[in-house]
């Protein structure tokens, strides 16, 4: 696993229709060493902190694997890295395989897996066409959010090591899924619900757990 792209963007006014929306979705690659702090990277700063960036969503990465299948659905449109908003573009680390909870080196960071990210109105803006938030949501491909367990710094090419596994064993695929009510299972339902899972994930995955026992 390793680092293909470091994406970072300052807040910036948008004018959408007669709205003017502040937003920091419009990442950019950008080269050298680039530090992670406790809430966000160096030079990257979240615009709206009631839904992105804080202790439990510092951190945004996305699959690089998932790239060509959206160039192949959003064709003719181009895919930049960044282009989800991701701060890191990683390959080899899907959402099958992060677990809430895990951790990871990420460069000399470390990096606790906490959420996926559900998608808001952002990235219709930033692909210019709005249908783009709900294919998004019912693609299985949300992105992984991490916290920021150790401060430190990522460049293009640093490798992406797994350092603990969370005993849970919770996919961010299988959090979407219970909150979408796609997987009942009630074994994995039980376990997401003793994961280190965050926010309204977790008040989602509750209610699914009440409408189960009805």
């Amino acid at each position: 696993m390793q680092i293909l792209s470091v994406n970072v963007a300052l807040p910036q006014q948008v004018q959408v229709g007669r709205a003017t929306v502040l937003t920091s979705i419009f990442k950019r690659p950008v080269s050298g060493r680039v530090g992670i702090r406790r809430h966000n990277l160096e030079g990257d700063r979240q615009s709206d902190l009631t839904v992105h960036g804080g202790t439990y969503k510092a951190v945004y990465a996305y699959a690089s694997e998932h790239y060509p299948l959206w160039r192949t659905e959003l064709a003719p449109q181009e895919l930049p890295f960044g282009m989800f908003g991701e701060n890191l573009t990683l390959e080899g680390l899907l959402e099958t395989e992060a677990h809430i909870g895990d951790q990871f080196r990420v460069g000399s960071a470390l990096l606790q897996v906490t959420q996926p990210r559900m998608p808001c109105f952002k990235l219709g803006i930033r692909f210019g066409r709005p249908d783009i938030v709900k294919r998004f949501w019912m693609s299985d491909r949300p992105g992984i959010y991490f916290s920021v367990l150790e401060e430190g710094d990522v460049a293009t090419g640093d490798r992406v090591e797994l350092v603990a596994r969370d005993p849970q064993n919770v996919s961010v695929t299988d959090v979407v899924r219970l909150y979408r009510g796609v997987e009942m299972d009630h074994q994995i339902l039980e376990r997401a619900l003793r994961a280190p899972l965050f926010g309204g994930w977790l008040e989602g995955i509750r209610q699914r757990q009440a409408e189960s026992d009805l």
